[in-house]
C-alpha cells in the first residue's frame, strides 16, 4: 500500500465484525504497529452485512481515509463486486487478499496460492488413502503467494504502479 499510495497518511482496515480472528486485539496491535512505522494511521471499521459493508464506506469518507485494506472474511469474498463498486465510486485503493477481487475491479491482492494449496490438500488426502494417519501428517504453511495487479484500475484511481511492484507481480491485469 505505501508504494502503490505514499501520499496515503489515513488507512482503513475493513474487518467483519462476525469474524473474532479478524477483529481480534492482537491482530489489530500488529496492524497498528506496522501502519504507525510508516507513519501512517491505521482506523479499523467493522462490517457484518450488506448493509454495514455501505455504511462502512460512510465512515471511510469521513475519515478522509486515502486506502483500504480488506481482511480475509467470507462476507468480504461474497460482496466483492459490492465493495469494489463502492471503492471505484469513492475513489479508495483497495488492496485485498483474494485474486477474485482484482478481477471485479480491486486495485490490488496478495495472498496465498490457492492453486498450490489445493494441490497440497490433493497429496494430503493421496496419503490418507494410501493409510497415512492425519494425526501424523504435519500441518503445512502457504509457501507461495500471488501478488496480482489491476493497471486498469490503477490508471482510473491515477495512481502510478512503480516498476519494481510491476516486475515482481505473479499478473498484471490490463
Amino acid at each position: 500500500m505505501s508504494e502503490l499510495v505514499p501520499q496515503a497518511r489515513v488507512i482503513a482496515l475493513l474487518v467483519s465484525s462476525n469474524n473474532p480472528l479478524a477483529a481480534a486485539p492482537a491482530n489489530s496491535a500488529r496492524m497498528q504497529e506496522a501502519a504507525r512505522a510508516r507513519e501512517m494511521q491505521l482506523h479499523i471499521v467493522k462490517a457484518s452485512s450488506e448493509g454495514e459493508i455501505d455504511a462502512a464506506f460512510a465512515t471511510l469518507v469521513e475519515l478522509h481515509a486515502g486506502a483500504l485494506v480488506v481482511n480475509t472474511d467470507l462476507l468480504f469474498f461474497g460482496r466483492r463486486e459490492q465493495l469494489c463498486a463502492l471503492a471505484a465510486c469513492h475513489s479508495f485503493p483497495a488492496i485485498c487478499y483474494r485474486r477474485e477481487f482484482v478481477d471485479a475491479g480491486g486495485l490490488l491482492s496478495c495472498g496465498p496460492s490457492l492453486a498450490t494449496a489445493y494441490r497440497q490438500a490433493g497429496i494430503y488426502a493421496g496419503k490418507i488413502l494410501g493409510g497415512a494417519r492425519p494425526s501424523d501428517l504435519p500441518v503445512i504453511h502457504p509457501t507461495k503467494f500471488e501478488l496480482v495487479i489491476n493497471s486498469k484500475t490503477a490508471k482510473t484511481l491515477g495512481l502510478a504502479v512503480p516498476p519494481t511492484l510491476l516486475a515482481t507481480a505473479d499478473e498484471v491485469i490490463e
